[in-house]
């Protein structure tokens, strides 16, 4: 897969688990599983960039002997979420349009 069409992809599939709730990296990666295969080497630049814009928040928490960073979706987070959706409808409707015929 192009590596820019995945990279949004994969921005809107952390987006979508964390509309379930807050949640931390590793499980983050469990929900993923049957999805899209993510790696914590590529899912933390992605839960970087998108506390970065605003997209996200974190807290930490103690877990045993660490602490466990947890993310959570904010207000622009879902509005992002709801751009991809319409952006999924029109990379669609452009596909449909190449492979069934339409040029």
């Amino acid at each position: 897969m192009d590596a820019q069409l995945k990279k949004g992809l994969l921005d809107a599939c952390v987006l979508a688990v964390l509309k379930k709730g807050e949640s931390y990296g590793y499980k983050i990666i469990s929900d993923l599983k049957d999805i899209i295969e993510i790696s914590e080497s590529t899912l933390y630049p992605i839960l970087k960039r998108l506390e970065a814009g605003g997209f996200l928040t974190t807290r930490t928490h103690p877990e045993f002997v660490r602490l466990r960073k947890y993310y959570a979706i904010t207000r622009s987070g879902l509005h992002r979420l709801v751009d991809y959706r319409e952006d999924w409808f029109e990379m669609k409707s452009i596909y449909e349009k190449i492979f069934d015929g339409g040029i």
